[in-house]
């Protein structure tokens, strides 16, 4: 069964796991494309390892194939965070501040933070989707992987928008001890989308 269809991949439920296949694309010179795809599968995979070990809930990773160009992985079964969030903003903004928190404590860019990427499982946030993910110390990137979920919490969840960025900026402050500096880079971030704009 597909479970979706990406700019990427295609993802497939078979039975309690999922394969994640990327597809090759046409308009890429081939062995660009070849070296592009394995490179983001092994990536992806490296992502998921390093998750598990640092007791962050993802999918488990069964099995990385970089000449299939595929990942198997565990299904999570739960309500996706964008169909729930209107149930308690401020109680699932901190789940989130929780999770990225950790995340950039490992030095863990996600790179698609939006709440169609989190499933509440037993009420505990899983994050799904860690396709565009990549390792970085830079605050820069941290900033960025904060700014594109602003957006997205703002773009998808607007009425109850505020509760959940104050409880998640909060939450994130209290777990993450460079939070000062990525959100000090945060807001010049923000503020270079707005001049770009104008």
């Amino acid at each position: 069964m597909i479970l979706g269809t990406g700019a990427e991949a295609i993802v497939r439920k078979i039975g309690d796991k999922v394969e994640k296949e990327r597809v090759a694309k046409q308009y890429r010179i081939t062995p660009l494309d070849v070296n592009l795809r394995k490179s983001r599968t092994r990536r992806e995979a490296k992502v998921l390892e390093k998750l598990e070990t640092a007791g962050i809930a993802a999918p488990h990773l069964f099995a990385m194939d970089d000449k299939k160009m595929t990942i198997d992985m565990e299904f999570i079964d739960g309500q996706k965070l964008r169909d729930i969030i209107h149930e308690n903003p401020e109680h699932y903004g901190r789940q989130i501040g929780e999770t990225v928190a950790k995340l950039h404590t490992h030095h863990i860019i996600h790179a698609d933070l939006t709440t169609s990427n989190m499933i509440i499982r037993n009420d505990q946030l899983v994050l799904i989707d860690f396709g565009l993910s990549f390792f970085s110390h830079k605050i820069e990137d941290k900033a960025v992987d904060i700014h594109l979920l602003y957006q997205a919490l703002e773009s998808t969840h607007h009425k109850d928008f505020l509760i959940i960025w104050d409880s998640f900026i909060a939450s994130y402050k209290k777990n993450y001890e460079e939070s000062n500096t990525v959100l000090q880079r945060f807001a010049i971030v923000q503020q270079r989308g707005r001049n770009k704009n104008k």
